[in-house]
């Protein structure tokens, strides 16, 4: 079986103290797109490099949830009975 090639983009982008990322899996049944914010607190200081692990974090977290429900429902397809304890 030869080998599959997913391929996973994370936008980040800035607004005032406000992060957001936009994490796209591109390879499965097209694309499926994972979402996450950071905001800092106005009292910390603002370190951008923090704010865009936390959002990319959040984002790749989305995706993960979103493809093992995914996969719960093709098993649940299969099997024709609930899926229970599936995590990563």
């Amino acid at each position: 079986m030869p080998a599959k090639t997913w391929n996973i983009q994370v936008e980040i982008s800035e607004v005032d103290r406000l992060t957001k990322a936009e994490a796209k899996l591109m390879g499965k049944d097209g694309e499926v797109v994972g979402h996450g914010t950071a905001r800092a607190n106005p009292s910390d200081e603002n370190v951008p490099a923090i704010g865009d692990e936390l959002a990319c974090a959040r984002a790749l977290s989305d995706l993960t949830h979103q493809l093992l429900h995914a996969a719960a429902m093709e098993i649940e397809s299969h099997t024709h009975e609930r899926v229970r304890g599936l995590s990563v």
